[in-house]
């Protein structure tokens, strides 16, 4: 323990790179003493931090090895406690699947303070890169943002009838995520696009049907990948 009294901040790293970071994120990394990060964080981020910062990868990605929630969580009280400003930089928006919850009830348990400093999500940021719009008067009046890694935990019937889908980590689940929605009645042509590396220097756009879509992306790792499905996608700029 130290006199020195520790902060955590749950900060969200936006797309993961310079040009999406907030101001606010900038100067916390400029005073972090330890810095906890996800994977999908670029490395230029992590040239922020002072020279002496420990940095400490607990990245978590689909079917790979990755350090347990728990652990993460007995990181973030360890070094609070020993009076550490701890950067938790987490990819997105710490708040929109984000794991803040187990975190922030970690930090109250033990009487860490705490501050979530938010992010721009890539499930906003995505579409708008790609240039397609999330709302319009008349083709899309409301959307929807889920995961797809688990499509079984989904309401496929009430998902289909929205109007636009904003999916992450479906990549992986991009058939039977096709498969679900045409069985609830959703049409072939439905118009959808895939946002790989949105942001980034590797981004790549593919649009088509959900009739077509799989065919056109067979082969890629679409991972990270952020899917619309809906009308819009037929409004998309260039």
């Amino acid at each position: 323990m130290t006199n020195q009294k520790g902060k955590v901040y749950l900060v969200g790293a936006g797309l993961g790179n310079l040009a999406y970071l907030t101001l606010k994120a900038y100067n916390l990394l400029a005073i972090a003493q330890v810095l906890i990060y996800d994977a999908l964080i670029d490395g230029e981020l992590l040239q922020l931090v002072p020279a002496d910062c420990l940095k400490l990868d607990v990245g978590k990605r689909g079917g790979k090895p990755s350090t347990p929630q728990a652990e993460i969580n007995h990181l973030l009280v360890k070094y609070c406690q020993q009076g550490k400003q701890v950067v938790r930089l987490k990819s997105g928006d710490p708040f929109i699947f984000g794991r803040c919850n187990s975190e922030m009830a970690a930090l109250t348990a033990n009487g860490c303070e705490f501050e979530v400093v938010p992010g721009i999500s890539s499930a906003l940021a995505a579409p708008l890169l790609a240039g397609i719009p999330l709302t319009d008067p008349v083709l899309s009046r409301c959307f929807a943002v889920f995961t797809a890694h688990d499509p079984n935990a989904l309401d496929w019937e009430a998902l289909s009838r929205l109007e636009t889908l904003v999916i992450l980590m479906g990549g992986q689940n991009l058939g039977e995520v096709i498969k679900r929605l045409q069985q609830q009645g959703r049409s072939p042509s439905t118009p959808i696009a895939i946002i790989l590396w949105a942001g980034t220097k590797e981004q790549q756009i593919w649009t088509g049907t959900l009739e077509t879509i799989v065919e056109q992306t067979s082969g890629i790792l679409l991972s990270p990948v952020v899917i619309v499905i809906g009308e819009v996608v037929g409004l998309r700029r260039n």
